[in-house]
């Protein structure tokens, strides 16, 4: 196995795409990770609040954060496998460049896969959003007229 300097130079081309998916998908796990983060913050605001006396108020709010969470924490998932999915994708072009091995219909269908597995996140933190949007505004105060 003889590798020359130009094949290195292609095998770093043709990763770079990916590479850049990459880093998308890790910015959109920062995103959905702070999110999860205020929603247990909230959430345990709420149960604070909860062990000092009752409130249905509380509680309902309570079970829209649970709602968020699992929401959240799916997308997470699945921003997190179309990651590892990428990672195969760039290992297997080394491999499949440095070995001359035909791997093109693997790759092709990782990084299908790990495209799938974005969708998919991105459709659950949007429908994350339209919860929490929803939860906003069935709490909107209203403003009391000025006597």
């Amino acid at each position: 196995m003889n590798i020359q300097i130009g094949d290195v130079g292609h095998i770093i081309q043709l990763a770079i795409a990916p590479v850049f998916l990459l880093t998308g998908v890790c910015t959109n796990l920062m995103v959905l990770t702070n999110r999860l983060a205020r929603i247990i913050d909230r959430s345990r605001v709420l149960e604070d609040r909860l062990d000092i006396g009752y409130s249905d108020v509380y509680l309902n709010e309570l079970d829209v954060l649970y709602s968020r969470s699992r929401l959240i924490n799916m997308s997470i998932t699945q921003s997190t496998a179309c990651g590892l999915l990428i990672c195969l994708v760039i290992a297997m072009l080394f491999l499949g460049d440095i070995l001359n091995l035909a791997l093109d219909k693997y790759v092709a269908g990782m990084f299908v896969g790990a495209m799938l597995c974005l969708i998919a996140s991105f459709v659950l933190l949007l429908r994350e959003i339209a919860i929490a949007s929803a939860a906003m505004r069935s709490h909107r105060h209203v403003r009391q007229p000025i006597k």
